[in-house]
């Protein structure tokens, strides 16, 4: 190696300032890069897909979407891949072993014998997260940055919400919407009280799965208190619907967190931003 090239190291690993932040669905696709001198963002971008794709197309459209949005142009200090579908299961960490990732998916997921299984511990609560990542992206992403974290997008849920102070007082519903992927928590009691992840397509389904569970839970919804967060605003349809039926109804917005954000950058998703 020249002097040449050990200084052009250098100075990249110098300049490596920057974390990107990537969720992949086959739904969609988003990313944003942030400036950790600046405590800014550099560079956001989201595409939703107008179907559902393969794998093999997800893989072609993140290629697509890094040349086009020159996120090669910078040196990073930190990859982390979010992976977002309905293809996990949660299991009480007392309880679980590694070597039977195959058993705690097999019953509410279709798996094959040739996915790649693997699994988070999610900090705060005693449980684990089992699930099916994109194996294929994740190879493509280790090939353009070399080792990088990965998380199911219900670990980063799961974690995120459990910090918040209003977690911990009485029964509290959140539901994330995005990318035609409904999540659906319940905190009762300071601990997680359910988890589930639906396939929506219309506001009715968001509000015939909400209703749907909380009944099965024996909650009432006049007496909860219900966070719409994601892809949704108080014009929408969703939030029409669910003023219907729950007298506590509100937004949560990333701006609610502790993150630095501006208005312009409030649309960015909310397990997307806060891997970061």
């Amino acid at each position: 190696m020249t002097k040449k090239e050990i200084n052009k190291d250098l100075a990249a690993a110098e300049n490596s300032y920057h974390k990107l932040s990537i969720q992949v669905s086959l739904n969609g696709l988003s990313f944003c890069i942030l400036d950790t001198i600046a405590n800014k963002l550099s560079l956001s971008h989201s595409l939703p897909f107008k179907r559902e794709v393969s794998p093999f197309d997800l893989h072609r459209e993140i290629r697509q979407s890094f040349r086009e949005e020159g996120v090669l142009d910078y040196s990073f200090s930190e990859v982390i891949a979010i992976h977002r579908n309905a293809l996990f299961s949660l299991v009480p960490l007392p309880l679980f072993q590694e070597e039977k990732l195959p058993d705690y998916l097999k019953y509410n997921a279709k798996i094959l014998a040739t996915d790649h299984l693997d699994f988070d511990v999610i900090t705060g609560l005693d449980a684990v997260n089992v699930y099916v990542p994109f194996a294929n992206v994740n190879n493509f992403l280790y090939d353009l940055f070399g080792e990088f974290e990965f998380k199911h997008s219900g670990t980063v849920l799961l974690e995120t919400l459990i910090k918040l102070p209003s977690s911990r007082q009485g029964t509290i519903c959140y539901v994330h919407l995005a990318e035609s992927q409904m999540d659906l928590v319940v905190f009762a009691n300071k601990k997680l009280f359910f988890y589930n992840s639906f396939a929506i397509s219309s506001a009715e389904d968001v509000l015939y799965f909400l209703l749907f569970s909380l009944e099965q839970l024996n909650l009432d919804p006049e007496s909860l208190r219900l966070r719409l967060l994601g892809e949704v605003t108080e014009e929408d349809r969703v939030y029409e619907f669910c003023s219907e039926y729950f007298e506590n109804v509100s937004l949560f917005l990333p701006a609610d967190t502790t993150l630095p954000l501006s208005g312009q950058e409030e649309g960015i998703d909310f397990t997307l931003i806060n891997a970061l």
